[in-house]
């Protein structure tokens, strides 16, 4: 047993009572979602002020330090409601123009067969969008697209939220990486820590980003298969593991055509472009196997009659609905343009060397120092993944020549299903910053997720890569952000790692695969997705079904961690020097 270096020497309470009150608001979360099902408006309030009243109580925090958290929670979930409010207005858009019912109709050009629809939709799509925007924005786009196309909503929010794994490490051009973990690690201190040692920082990203891509590919490779089992288990007419696994082939090639090229891009260009690489080169060979049938089985597999459905598979507010006669006239191409443009517009954006994102990002909405605090809240309206959505949806009533009164039903549409998820939202996201910013207290402890960690290291020794995924996890079902998950633990998982004399670039990375896995489960990314299709309501049920990915995500990490650390003895370049004495940042610009 070992008691890896924290920030302060702790007195009053034990670390053990400390983990258990920081614990407290995850489980009684999942205690009213799950266990006693209450609906998400009911449990997070209280959530809320029962991790408030932790925060003042037992690690002493001011009030000033609550609120400030709680109010930059507020503009997160503004920016959050941004996003999910262009994604609904977009598919909104697209019912009202008739360009969904064309859209439909090319799929099942493609396969009459659900099973082939998820994952050219779910995996591959959504895993483009992914690599190209993140935050969320995959499940903003794919699940209204699947309810679009006749899938039940809680179906399509299922879906959606599996699509937030593999490619997540490496979404929003690495952003979890080159933000996450770098200033995680300590920024520009860390940087020079290296440079001491003859090193960049770049060259520990890419290191890290290698061995994340290795336990990515060997997890992600059985997620489009696990992707048709969770849908034909809980949304089929018999219920059935097997109907989903009749397309083994098929689904297993599908995982390969992401991962090897995903893996590959890691290797050869570091962070930037592995889950964008993978989908383009995966969607076409995907799409084609597909069209002539190869590697399938031979009947199509769909849902029972809508009128069959359980009521709790269906939103609380059906979407408008394009009959399939509509946009007869318009062309194939024509459809989809406006979801090209969305890739298209993410893809110019997030691309460093245009220099667009820069001048997107400095038109901010700022406020540093909150209440006299040292949180800063800022909002990039511009550079949100959400206002694309909105610009595009405005260039779709051009382009499919749409009347005024089309696009006033598809804003209020979309505006009547954002107000379901903003109260919820309001609440959910300042619970998760109360959480993070309660470093600075009184009692000088930690902060909770990192007082969580910590006990957790202390009990389980020699076997922390087993445990360094689903500390990962923790951070990101918290904070419901993969790069908020690497801020907060990275250089706490990197000091375990040294404690133990193995492999730190292989523990970060771990924590990297495992913050992946855990927005799978992130409470208010659940919200998020059900907002988008107008489910509200059903978030226990479907972060009960989730749940059952995330499990098996981590299971995997965990033997990868171990095989990697005690059996392939992987080393680093920086093993055995003093790379964490230099003083980290005190507030990271990411």
């Amino acid at each position: 047993m070992f008691s890896p270096q924290g920030p302060h020497e702790h007195v009053g309470m034990s670390l053990s009572t400390q983990a258990f009150l920081a614990f407290l608001p995850i489980l009684l979360g999942g205690v009213l979602l799950i266990g006693f099902r209450v609906a998400a408006k009911w449990a997070m309030p209280i959530v809320y002020a029962v991790t408030g009243c932790i925060g003042l109580w037992a690690w002493q925090m001011d009030f000033t330090q609550v609120a400030a958290a709680s109010i930059k929670g507020l503009l997160v979930s503004a920016n959050l409601l941004w996003i999910i409010f262009g994604a609904i207005l977009l598919l909104n858009t697209l019912e009202q123009s008739g360009g969904v019912s064309v859209i439909r109709r090319s799929f099942r050009g493609i396969s009459d067969d659900r099973r082939v629809q998820v994952v050219i939709i779910a995996w591959m799509f959504g895993s483009f969008i992914e690599g190209a925007a993140g935050f969320g924005t995959p499940a903003a786009i794919a699940a209204p697209l699947l309810v679009a196309l006749g899938f039940p909503a809680a179906c399509a929010v299922m879906i959606g939220m599996m699509i937030q794994s593999t490619a997540v490490t490496f979404g929003a051009a690495g952003t979890p990486i080159l933000v996450g973990v770098q200033d995680g690690m300590g920024g520009t201190a860390f940087g020079e820590s290296l440079a001491a040692h003859g090193f960049t920082t770049s060259e520990f990203l890419h290191q890290v980003s290698k061995r994340v891509s290795v336990v990515h590919a060997i997890a992600g490779t059985f997620m489009p298969t696990l992707m048709c089992m969770m849908m034909t288990r809980f949304f089929g007419p018999q219920r059935s593991w097997r109907a989903g696994l009749e397309t083994l082939p098929f689904t297993l090639v599908s995982g390969l055509a992401f991962t090897i090229p995903y893996m590959v891009t890691a290797f050869l260009l570091g962070p930037e472009f592995p889950s964008l690489v993978g989908a383009l080169v995966g969607l076409p060979i995907v799409t084609i196997i597909a069209r002539r049938k190869w590697l399938l089985p031979a009947k199509a597999w769909d849902f029972q009659a809508k009128q069959e459905w359980p009521a709790d598979w269906n939103a609380s507010k059906e979407p408008a609905k394009t009959d399939l006669s509509e946009g007869r006239n318009m062309s194939f191409s024509l459809a989809w343009i406006p979801y090209l443009l969305v890739a298209i517009l993410l893809l110019l954006t997030r691309t460093k060397a245009l220099g667009l994102g820069n001048l997107l990002q400095s038109v901010s909405l700022s406020w540093s120092n909150v209440l006299g605090t040292e949180i800063s809240a800022v909002s990039k309206p511009l550079y949100l993944p959400g206002t694309v959505m909105m610009i595009v949806a405005a260039m779709t009533f051009f382009l499919h020549r749409m009347s005024v009164g089309q696009l006033k039903r598809a804003i209020g549409d979309s505006s009547r299903i954002l107000l379901g998820a903003g109260f919820v939202l309001v609440f959910t996201v300042p619970m998760v910053q109360i959480l993070i910013n309660s470093n600075v207290n009184q009692a000088g402890y930690s902060s909770m997720p990192v007082a969580m960690a910590q006990w957790v290291s202390q009990h389980v020794g020699g076997v922390w890569p087993a445990f360094a995924g689903v500390v990962g996890a923790l951070g990101a079902f918290i904070a419901g952000s993969n790069t908020i998950s690497n801020l907060t633990f990275s250089k706490f998982q990197f000091s375990v790692a040294e404690q133990l004399n193995i492999s730190g670039m292989m523990t970060v990375a771990l924590q990297a695969v495992g913050a992946a896995a855990g927005n799978m489960i992130a409470i208010h990314n659940v919200v998020a997705a059900s907002a988008t299709v107008g489910l509200l309501g059903q978030e226990g049920s479907t972060l009960r079904k989730t749940l059952l990915p995330t499990i098996y995500y981590l299971v995997v990490t965990a033997v990868c961690g171990l095989l990697a650390v005690y059996v392939f003895r992987i080393s680093d370049f920086t093993q055995g020097l003093d790379l964490l004495t230099a003083k980290p940042l005190a507030e990271s610009p990411g």
